[in-house]
């Protein structure tokens, strides 16, 4: 991650000690040790660090900060609700502690910003979304004052194209309905640009050990918000800088390739992430290992699963684990383990994340069909032609419920789609949508989607627009939120 480490120590003093208006917030050598074990994911080793620097200097106001971190990649890490209780306290105290700091510093508004921020994220993951919304309404206001006052502090621009980003397309629910309680808007095109100026200019700067911050976040709006097509490419090659020590490196890279079907690499890189005592548990890479083997079909990654299943003390995707070892088990013939394993995934686990409320609806479902679900995998593994392969002989006719017909053309269309044979997968995607346009699974209105991102590569405004309004008239299905917010990113993209 830093290969001169001592000229980025001698920089940031002089960033940050250079006039007595930073003395109290004081990145030093000791505290950025800190921060750089916090984003290897060395926890421990950065509470020594934060320790140490209490002891020498007990008034630096970046303290508060760096613990904040911490707590943040703690509960992160461990998913687990009895963290997020116990931790949620801290905040406060941590505020007040900067708020009696030198308010000539950018770093005062600055820490007060990105603490609130952590907060507001982690809320959103247990369901605190009006406190989330709080959050997120201070640490804006607070980074925008701090522009007009430091116009020139380049940290800034990481909260608030983070804020942009996701407010710009954040999907109808409890928390949106938060936030325009409050008037707080957003634009995922400027939050984009803001993250992509910042990767380009931090490595040429004095604030380079923050290189790893903007990535991560960056990343993470890539992949999750933008839903963006090169997510894959600028995760890997904004990450290529960060040292192979980095835990939170491989997670990156290994969540991107998952998520881009770049499955082999995913399981390349989580075989060989960094291991050992001196690194944070991160049970949810066992999940994702799983998840990565089971695409290409290896019945082995229940291992992985169980895995993350006993090393998980978190309340995610328990239901969505219990799920993919359901399917294991069917793919092996076994109905009454699935059926087993079903129910786990109905009973067990919480309902926090997408993925388990839609693991719970599945597992609550009809067993699907052995060829569908042997087509999916493949798919979100890459493995193009080999699902073509599982459904070469079959036809529409085949299936005896509608969910059925609608999926398979779904399946079919992603697979035309992926392999850039457009005709053919909006001949699929249509049937699709006919068939299940007033069911309550996903098929129709994702195709919808499908479709109109097929016609806007093509330069079709005029049937994109439909496809894409197609998809939001759909209505209480699955994924409906997520689904709606991507087709109505399609209509901003064709209004530009």
């Amino acid at each position: 991650m830093i290969k001169n480490y001592r000229f980025i120590v001698l920089s940031a003093l002089f960033i940050f000690s250079s006039t007595s208006l930073f003395a109290n917030f004081d990145f030093n050598a000791n505290c950025l040790k800190a921060y750089k074990s916090i984003f290897e994911l060395k926890l421990g080793n950065a509470r020594a660090y934060i320790s140490t620097e209490k002891k020498q200097h007990p008034k630096n106001a970046i303290i508060p900060l760096l613990e904040n971190y911490v707590d943040y990649f703690t509960i992160v890490t461990s998913e687990s609700k009895a963290d997020f209780d116990r931790l949620k306290g801290n905040k406060s105290a941590r505020l007040d502690q900067i708020s009696d700091d030198d308010k000539k510093s950018p770093y005062y508004l600055y820490a007060q910003a990105e603490i609130n921020l952590q907060w507001a994220l982690i809320r959103g993951r247990f369901g605190e979304f009006f406190n989330a919304a709080m959050e997120v309404k201070k640490a804006n206001n607070l980074l925008q004052e701090n522009v007009k006052k430091f116009p020139d502090f380049q940290l800034n621009f990481k909260g608030l194209g983070l804020i942009n980003a996701v407010l710009g397309n954040l999907p109808d629910g409890a928390l949106k309905t938060a936030l325009s309680t409050f008037g707080i808007k957003g634009n995922l095109q400027t939050g984009l640009n803001m993250f992509e100026k910042l990767t380009d200019y931090l490595p040429k700067s004095s604030y380079e050990p923050f290189y790893d911050e903007v990535v991560f976040y960056y990343a993470y709006v890539l992949s999750d918000v933008a839903h963006s097509s090169s997510a894959y490419a600028k995760t890997m090659k904004y990450t290529e800088r960060i040292a192979d020590t980095s835990l939170l490196k491989s997670y990156l890279q290994s969540y991107v390739c998952l998520k881009n079907a770049h499955n082999d690499e995913a399981i390349q890189i989580l075989s060989k992430k960094p291991e050992g005592g001196v690194y944070q548990p991160f049970p949810y890479l066992h999940y994702l290992e799983g998840v990565a083997r089971l695409n290409k079909l290896d019945l082995n990654a229940g291992v992985y699963f169980n895995r993350f299943l006993q090393s998980n003390k978190g309340v995610n995707y328990v239901k969505d684990a219990n799920l993919h070892l359901a399917w294991i088990s069917l793919l092996k013939g076994d109905k009454t383990g699935y059926n087993s394993l079903a129910a786990k995934a109905v009973n067990n686990g919480y309902l926090y994340t997408e993925k388990d409320k839609q693991a719970k609806n599945e597992a609550a479902a009809p067993l699907p069909p052995v060829d569908l679900l042997k087509t999916r995998l493949l798919f979100d593994g890459g493995y193009l032609t080999k699902a073509l392969q599982v459904l070469a002989d079959r036809q529409t006719s085949d299936y005896t419920s509608d969910k059925d017909k609608a999926e398979f053309n779904y399946r079919l269309g992603r697979v035309y789609d992926g392999l850039g044979k457009d005709d053919q997968a909006l001949v699929a995607y249509q049937a699709s949508i006919n068939q299940g346009k007033n069911l309550k699974y996903y098929f129709a209105a994702n195709a919808a989607v499908q479709m109109g991102k097929i016609y806007e590569k093509k330069k079709n405004a005029v049937k994109a627009k439909e496809a894409f309004n197609t998809a939001i008239a759909m209505k209480n299905h699955e994924y409906e939120n997520s689904i709606e917010s991507q087709a109505k990113a399609g209509l901003k993209r064709l209004a530009n």
